[in-house]
């Protein structure tokens, strides 16, 4: 399950996922950022906000991940993955090949941080 904020005035979606992730999860989200995305043509950030990473439900739910990733990467400037999950660790340089959003890892402590960044890049 994943559980997210759209903060409208910083232009940051913070996405944390609690459990195996759903096909359901990724429909949820998209009914909320595509509306956000058509008015302000782009998001500043994405922070995944996450200790562990749970993975997916379903076969489904992962085609269902890359269907949004594919779909948003382009609208999106920075990505912020905020975890001390090995595997989100190392997400950015696998995502790099992929996905045009500036992509940095922080622990998870680092949520101050990972906003600074998002907002600001620096």
């Amino acid at each position: 399950m994943i559980h997210f904020d759209l903060l409208h005035d910083r232009s940051i979606l913070v996405v944390s996922p609690d459990g195996p992730l759903t096909k359901a999860d990724f429909e949820k989200l998209a009914s909320e950022v595509d509306p956000f995305l058509a008015s302000k043509g782009k998001l500043a950030g994405l922070m995944i906000y996450a200790r562990s990473f749970p993975g997916w439900e379903s076969f489904g739910a992962l085609v269902s991940h890359l269907k949004f990733v594919a779909d948003h990467h382009r609208q999106i400037e920075r990505i912020a993955a905020v975890t001390d999950s090995e595997f989100l660790k190392i997400m950015p340089r696998i995502a790099d090949h992929f996905v045009q959003a500036k992509i940095k890892h922080f622990d998870f402590e680092e949520k101050d941080r990972a906003f600074a960044w998002l907002e600001t890049g620096l």
